[in-house]
């Protein structure tokens, strides 16, 4: 996937990576349009290769998630309700369990 843009006084069209907003005169084109695509005689095409260090998770991604899970993985503190890892289980008076931030309901038939 490519995004194409025009600069019409340059005579330029620029062929680069997807674009991650959209613009009103930018095209996203599928990967056999974009290795095929010419332009108008007198044009100059510009294909700019994507940054492949762009692609996927950085060390600071993957050093928060590894904090997240930490923090969720973290033992229960008695007197502490509400803390991150807390596994204590409530129930109201309609019977809805409580375990964590997720509620289990009971089932129609109970």
């Amino acid at each position: 996937m490519a995004t194409l843009t025009y600069v019409y006084s340059d005579q330029t069209a620029v062929l680069g990576p997807l674009a991650t907003y959209a613009e009103p005169h930018a095209y996203d084109l599928c990967e056999v349009h974009s290795e095929r695509l010419s332009a108008p005689r007198g044009w100059e095409v510009l294909r700019l290769a994507p940054d492949a260090d762009a692609f996927g998770p950085t060390t600071d991604d993957l050093v928060a998630l590894a904090d997240a899970v930490r923090e969720a993985a973290r033992p229960a503190h008695p007197g502490q309700p509400g803390q991150p890892g807390q596994v204590a289980a409530t129930a109201d008076v309609r019977g809805v369990g409580r375990r964590g931030h997720l509620r289990v309901l009971p089932s129609p038939d109970a």
